[in-house]
């Protein structure tokens, strides 16, 4: 039977059993005595992350309420950000405990972050968390270093931009060993940027972040063949989910009015959890069901988001999509395609049948194609993150121009 597993999983199943030993409510006091900033502000974050870490905040050229944190011992992750400052609403979800305990953990350590840079395939003959040889179970799975552990080098950086670069040797579960040099560079953008790149007509009436990625990975050694693996891109982040957030993935009618759409990764999602209606699919994102699709990048579009209606946050990723290449597949068995993947990806966090949970957050996710790259080539993934405050109109007018939605059709998407 075909396991249809996800990392969100596991990183629930590694630190449902780490929380349950610590004394969460304990640190978290301790951390709120040493921090004026309320929980859930962008500065309390930026409090927490640097006491443990070398930290670097960034803003926007022409707005210094818009920022962003990044790790560099996170593989240069966008941690979180903010439109409002120092007091404004944080976006992205952090494992609080996780950081302050300062002990990496076994398979994964889930620090969390609004955008980070992970390789593909998971899973399959191709897969770069799974030795040559071993049955694809939990206990052999491991994600690899130089996305889980190792501290990016920054290279270069100004008040609104850092550039990384790492170095890395893998071995796929096929036994194909890849040389490679990581490139990621974060750049703050201004409101003249977020207008054009979105093509929307005016910002006026709300409070606005956003930064674009560029990642890519350059083949150093011998090429690469389809026959024997090939890597991707794929960046993932990790949001706060409220009781009215609602994910909002468009996809394209020019193949079919329907969406090449995987949705039972952990089995049938419920109706009240999942719609398909018009040209795009819905999926809650309040934390409390464990639920996970894909969109095929024949069917998906280059944008998708969410809408916290509680307080008032609309959400947009906008990433490259290259409908007619191939994507790597990720499912933990072997495949007849193994390139037959999707291209976007959300997931909505859940609890364990044991009652367990690390969240609650939520994710958006954008891939790569691969590519077979010769000596010297290089793969190149981008993707802009945006975070939108404001009036009902002006949040409506930008989710219609860019996702195709109105925020009504966003509030009754379960109704």
């Amino acid at each position: 039977m075909q396991k249809h597993l996800s990392v969100s999983l596991l990183i629930l199943a590694v630190f449902a059993m780490n929380a349950c030993r610590s004394n969460n409510q304990s640190n978290q006091e301790t951390l709120e005595q040493t921090n004026n900033d309320a929980k859930g502000t962008f500065g309390y974050d930026v409090a927490f992350l640097k006491k443990y870490n070398n930290a670097l905040t960034l803003q926007a050229p022409d707005n210094a309420d818009a920022q962003a944190i990044i790790v560099p011992e996170y593989q240069g992750r966008v941690m979180t950000s903010t439109a409002s400052g120092t007091k404004g609403n944080s976006y992205g979800w952090i494992n609080y405990n996780l950081i302050e305990s300062g002990v990496n953990q076994p398979h994964i350590n889930a620090f969390g972050g609004e955008e980070r840079f992970w390789l593909s395939p998971e899973g399959g003959q191709f897969s770069v968390y799974f030795k040559k040889g071993q049955t694809f179970d939990f206990a052999n799975w491991q994600t690899p270093a130089i996305i889980d552990t190792v501290t990016y080098q920054a290279v270069e950086s100004d008040s609104s931009s850092v550039s990384f670069r790492a170095n890395a040797i893998i071995e796929n579960y096929s036994g194909t060993v890849f040389v490679v040099e990581i490139n990621r560079k974060i750049s703050m953008l201004d409101k003249a940027a977020i207008m054009s790149e979105l093509n929307v007509a005016s910002l006026e009436g709300c409070k606005s972040v956003a930064y674009e990625s560029i990642n890519s990975l350059t083949n150093k050694d011998t090429d690469w063949k389809a026959e024997t693996g090939m890597l991707g891109i794929w960046l993932l982040g990790m949001f706060q989910p409220t009781e009215k957030t609602v994910i909002v993935a468009p996809f394209s009618t020019r193949l079919s009015k329907k969406p090449l759409l995987t949705d039972d990764y952990f089995g049938k999602i419920p109706s009240d959890r999942i719609a398909v209606k018009d040209s795009a699919v819905y999926l809650r994102a309040d934390g409390k069901f464990r639920s996970k699709i894909g969109i095929a990048p024949r069917s998906a579009r280059n944008v998708a988001g969410s809408y916290d209606a509680e307080k008032g946050i609309l959400t947009i990723i906008q990433y490259d999509l290259k409908a007619e290449e191939k994507y790597l597949k990720s499912t933990w068995e072997i495949h007849k395609d193994p390139y037959d993947g999707d291209a976007f990806n959300a997931y909505n966090d859940g609890k364990l049948a044991d009652g367990s949970q690390m969240g609650p957050f939520y994710e958006l996710e954008s891939n790569s194609p691969a590519k077979a790259l010769k000596e010297g080539e290089t793969l190149t993934h981008r993707q802009r993150t945006y975070h939108f405050e404001g009036s009902k109109e002006t949040l409506g007018a930008i989710s219609q121009s860019v996702l195709g939605v109105s925020l009504d059709n966003i509030a009754a998407a379960f109704q």
